[in-house]
């Protein structure tokens, strides 16, 4: 083998080397998403409600995705830190097969659930047509979009960003250029309405993958792939698990956390819904760029824990704190100092834009504690403690800010709600500065 950048590069430069890549895709996927939806709500509202129906399956097989990806990733790079060849290239084989697996559930889903997921949302004809022609078209080709998660996860464990930026960048850019034409049928293209935005979603994931499939076949990396003569490795695949399964769960955790946060305002104010809407994206931007520190820094880690190099491990650590807590320093005094404008992005005002204000000033303060977590959080996938990633985002999404919302909504009504954000914050920097004390006297401290 010959020696890996992730061993011998200087740290301070190697984390913003291989997490600019993952940065600047992820932003634009943020846009992509943004964008997307306001193609498709020039259809009606009712064309919104059908996607927005389908939205939680779409977070369902992202989190299956990116979760599987992730495990992949860690032990790809253990494993090639430690110069076991053959189980890296093991680990190569086993994810593109387990994203294979992955899409069976989708195909399913698809062909027999889709109608009936639907039809428990909504009774209106419209809506229930164009909601399960989406969805139905969304699972049925999420073959490409889940090879091309794998794809990504497999090279980034390698140290190549650049090729997996790329990929994104081919996907999401060819969305948001074939959107439109076959939404509203430019060009000569028949306008397909809302199943037009679908189809737009499957040829863009196609153009990603086929980009990504050629790296993987005919360009040099550090594991080899080969399909044919791969034999399962099941200590490779628990290993896998091990960190992908915590993932999968915290990728979901999410959006189980929005879905009742959803419920519980509407009791009480839709404007306040409205605007946890707009946190929920406006908060993409700020945390994106962190989460590519995060993806650029894990695999650095990984490799120096199977190396056994100690120092190297925590030097990545420190970096990504500092990167990463100066980005969330910017977006908090951006919330802070210009929430009326970030508002007025969205079109809000009245009880809206004064609910909005007060929002996003209080919950940005959350911003610099959710940096430990985050980061912190890398550490762990890297090492194969994803059990503690789990728990981690169980106790910051869910214990810190669910219980403490009901409890405000009880008894102080709207107008303290947005605290709950900061609470969670809290428990999750105590959690995480507790096990990770145990995670560096266990695992790291040991190393020579």
């Amino acid at each position: 083998m010959t020696e890996n950048k992730m061993g011998t590069a200087p740290i301070k430069k190697l984390i913003l080397g291989m997490s600019w890549p993952a940065m600047l895709s992820m932003m634009i996927n943020a846009v992509y998403a943004i964008v997307d939806s306001i193609f498709v709500s020039y259809l009606g509202e009712g064309a919104l409600v059908a996607v927005t129906i389908a939205l939680p399956v779409q977070l369902m097989l992202v989190a299956l995705g990116v979760g599987s990806g992730v495990g992949v990733n860690s032990v790809i790079a253990r494993k090639l830190g430690e110069r076991n060849q053959i189980a890296a290239d093991n680990a190569a084989n086993a994810g593109i097969y387990i994203e294979l697996a992955n899409y069976l559930f989708f195909l399913v889903f698809g062909l027999f659930i889709a109608k009936t997921f639907v039809s428990q949302y909504t009774t209106d004809p419209y809506v229930l047509e164009n909601g399960i022609g989406y969805l139905k078209i969304v699972t049925l080709g999420s073959v490409f979009v889940l090879s091309a998660m794998g794809f990504e996860k497999i090279l980034q464990a390698t140290g190549d960003m650049i090729h997996p930026m790329i990929s994104m960048l081919i996907g999401a850019g060819s969305n948001i250029i074939l959107d439109p034409i076959l939404i509203f049928g430019y060009f000569g293209a028949p306008a397909l309405g809302v199943k037009g935005a679908a189809i737009a979603t499957i040829i863009a994931q196609f153009l990603a993958v086929s980009y990504a499939l050629y790296i993987i076949v005919k360009k040099e990396h550090l594991v080899n792939i080969n399909l044919k003569n791969y034999r399962p490795d099941f200590k490779i695949i628990k290993d896998i698990y091990a960190v992908g399964l915590p993932a999968i769960v915290t990728q979901a955790l999410s959006s189980v956390m929005i879905m009742i946060l959803n419920l519980l305002l509407s009791a009480y104010s839709s404007s306040a819904v409205a605007v946890l809407g707009v946190y929920a994206r406006l908060e993409r931007f700020i945390f994106m760029p962190v989460f590519g520190i995060r993806q650029g820094a894990m695999p650095i880690m990984g490799f120096n824990y199977g190396a056994r190099n100690k120092e190297r491990i925590i030097s990545a650590l420190k970096y990504s704190y500092i990167y990463a807590g100066i980005i969330m320093i910017i977006g908090m005094l951006l919330f802070q100092l210009m929430p009326h404008k970030l508002l007025a992005m969205f079109n809000a005002e009245g009880e809206m834009m004064e609910i909005g204000v007060s929002a996003l000033r209080t919950i940005s303060i959350c911003f610099i504690p959710a940096t430990f977590g985050i980061i912190t959080s890398s550490l762990y996938q890297a090492v194969g403690r994803g059990f503690l990633v789990l728990v981690g985002s169980f106790i910051r999404q869910i214990i810190g800010i669910l219980p403490v919302v009901y409890l405000i909504l009880r008894y102080s009504g709207i107008k303290y709600v947005w605290w709950a954000f900061p609470i969670g914050e809290i428990f999750g920097v105590i959690f995480y500065g507790i096990s990770l004390y145990v995670v560096y006297k266990k695992e790291i401290k040991i190393l020579e």
